[in-house]
């Protein structure tokens, strides 16, 4: 069956840098140092999954300004379908990103008046009944869907990101609904391996990842009772980080959504982010399944 994915839809623009901190300079000439594309969360996992084979049911919000037209566009050309598209917006979000040599970055993200959207149920709902999985990325017109998709025995899977409140206000809807749920280690009170026990302990989700950039990752299976890290794996050069959480987590889904093995999961996703981010812009980079397979005999 289908995966559906609900998520931002934006313009994102690159720029590399030579450092941080950031020096200021009236002027600068970047040959090929600035590059823009489609991405935000909801594309970046939509065309990972769909790049490794899997269909998809894509929800999101555009707008109706050029770069609305521009992200249908390109939707269209990767075979994604739009028909569950809502052009309720008058602009379009964006996102500029600084990154340099050693593929750090700093995201500044223009959300719009997206927050305060919504996505009417009669796009929303049958995309939702079509689909065995569905990805609800933290985005507020996510929100009201997610008992919806409990109700429904739907699988769910989202990512918070970065987090250091168990409790926090805005994603304690989706850490409670989350069957499978994704985060970065960049903010966390406490060790990884602590933070997994209390969000289960508060939430009894099924998976709990950390992600943890160079370090690896660290994954909880609640039925095993399964705590353990996962070693980063080395592919080719990182260029751009930036998207590196998205693939990760849109490989995993990809690979447990078919066969419902975390364990095999969790290292194939690792072997996918580290290819990504080879890539300057989070939304290329991303392994066909025959070639995601090559990769993993000949890395892990």
């Amino acid at each position: 069956m289908s995966i559906l994915v609900s998520g931002l839809l934006n313009i994102e623009t690159n720029l590399k840098i030579d450092d941080f901190p950031y020096d200021y300079t009236p002027i600068n000439f970047s040959f090929f140092g600035v590059k823009s594309s489609v991405s935000g969360v909801g594309y970046n996992i939509a065309k990972a999954l769909n790049t490794l084979g899997q269909e998809v049911k894509l929800i999101s919000i555009i707008g109706k300004d050029i770069l609305g037209k521009t992200i249908e566009a390109e939707i269209q050309a990767q075979g994604i379908s739009t028909e569950y598209l809502s052009k309720s917006i008058e602009e379009n979000p964006q996102t500029v990103i600084l990154y340099d040599k050693t593929g750090r970055r700093s995201l500044n993200t223009d959300l719009k008046d997206i927050q305060e959207s919504q996505v009417h149920e009669e796009i929303f709902l049958p995309a939702l009944e079509a689909c065995s999985t569905a990805v609800l990325c933290n985005i507020n017109f996510s929100r009201k869907y997610l008992k919806k998709a409990k109700a429904l025995g739907k699988l769910i899977a989202t990512d918070v990101h970065v987090i250091s409140d168990l409790k926090d206000e805005y994603n304690k809807d989706f850490m409670s609904n989350a069957d499978i749920l994704f985060m970065s280690d960049e903010r966390l009170p406490c060790e990884p391996e602590e933070w997994a026990k209390k969000v289960m302990d508060t939430y009894g989700n099924e998976i709990v990842v950390i992600g943890m950039g160079s370090k690896g990752s660290l994954m909880a299976v609640k039925k095993d009772n399964f705590i353990e890290r996962i070693p980063a794996y080395y592919t080719r050069p990182v260029i751009n980080t930036v998207g590196a959480g998205d693939s990760f987590f849109s490989s995993f889904i990809y690979e447990y959504n078919k066969y419902k093995n975390p364990y095999d999961a969790i290292k194939k996703a690792s072997v996918f982010a580290s290819y990504k981010i080879g890539e300057k812009t989070a939304s290329e980079g991303f392994l066909k399944e025959g070639e995601l397979e090559a990769w993993c005999k000949e890395v892990l």
